[in-house]
């Protein structure tokens, strides 16, 4: 029977393999990083119109003692100075 289903509602088919209606820990407010990682802020960039990505900012733990308290701006202008900046592309599963 699974086959015939997802031949009637092919949508199922990239629901089964990619599990994009899981969000794991489940039950997390992922809009609220700091209560899952230390040193973790949520932004958010418009990248052309219509079009916003959600990013996490983590300060390496070195630098976690100075980001303690800090606010959204302080983490923005983290990633103007001179330190390396590593970019984690985690796929497509509607989660961060």
């Amino acid at each position: 029977s699974v086959p015939f289903l997802v031949r009637l509602f092919p949508v199922m088919l990239t629901k089964f393999v990619f599990l994009n209606l899981l969000a794991f820990p489940f039950f997390a407010d992922l809009r609220r990083p700091e209560l899952l990682l230390n040193n973790t802020i949520s932004l958010y960039l418009t990248t052309e119109p219509g079009v916003t990505v959600g990013i996490w900012h983590t300060v390496p733990g070195s630098r976690g003692a100075e980001a303690l308290g800090k606010d959204q701006r302080w983490y923005e202008e983290a990633l103007a100075d001179a330190h390396p900046v590593i970019i984690y592309l985690h796929g497509n599963g509607g989660t961060r």
